[in-house]
């Protein structure tokens, strides 16, 4: 915790650091209800309730809007490619990453495994926390070694395809077609993140060649730590309720 007292004193100290936190607020305020109501719903769910029969295209473009709205995973990849400059390393850590997520995506929906969506998303929200913390050095500062970069981008992989597989099991889908559509979907969401991080890297190096990323590199990721866990408390809130249903 003095490590995590420093880091934001720090930050707030720093010259602009007022934008940052009005950005932090605002973006925490803007995301508060979504990030508890994400999923699959309105005419996406009735689609995929009442869809029968092999349709690609469609499961293709939900998998892509899936992943391109879905914000927790978006920050999770900031968080991943914030301090990558070598595209190399950018294909390395996001292929693993797209692996994880691939493999418990087609397999939790093909199986039938559930798990409260509240409480993957929850763990979904620390991920975000952790890279965050990564990118920050606390884990050598506190630990005395970094954990394994690409371990840990692989298993939070595992995590954020199983909260795709959840959001989809939520929806009584048809039998018939199921696996090629689920494939279909599992392309959308890789064609998904690839746009998307086409934007982010284009944006992280613009920012990257300014004078001021040395100086706001530590905020900025202060202020993904903190929508980390607005994530998760929003979503353990979420697990609360189900549970007490």
């Amino acid at each position: 915790m003095p490590f995590l007292l420093r880091a934001v004193r720090d930050a707030l100290l720093r010259p602009g650091a007022a934008w940052f936190a009005a950005l932090a607020a605002a973006i925490t305020l803007g995301w508060a209800y979504p990030a508890f109501a994400h999923g699959v719903s309105g005419g996406d769910a009735e689609f995929l309730a009442n869809a029968q029969g092999m349709h690609l295209g469609a499961y293709f473009y939900l998998g892509a809007k899936h992943m391109v709205t879905g914000y927790d995973h978006l920050l999770f990849l900031v968080g991943v490619v914030f301090f990558l400059s070598r595209f190399r390393d950018v294909v390395i850590f996001v292929s693993l990453f797209s692996l994880g997520h691939s493999l418990t995506l087609l397999f939790g929906v093909l199986s039938g495994i559930t798990v409260s969506a509240y409480f993957v998303d929850a763990i979904i929200g620390l991920s975000v926390v952790y890279k965050a913390l990564d990118n920050l050095g606390f884990f050598n500062a506190t630990l005395g070694f970094t954990p394994n970069q690409k371990a840990a981008v692989f298993g939070f992989g595992l995590v954020h395809g199983f909260g795709l597989s959840t959001k989809l099991q939520d929806i009584a889908l048809s039998q018939d077609g199921l696996i090629p559509n689920m494939l279909a979907f599992n392309v959308g969401v890789e064609a998904g993140q690839i746009a998307a991080l086409a934007v982010i890297l284009i944006a992280m190096n613009l920012w990257r060649r300014t004078d001021a990323f040395a100086r706001q590199a530590r905020a900025a990721n202060i202020i993904l730590m903190l929508l980390g866990f607005v994530l998760f408390f929003y979503q353990t809130i979420g697990l609360y309720l189900e549970l007490t249903a």
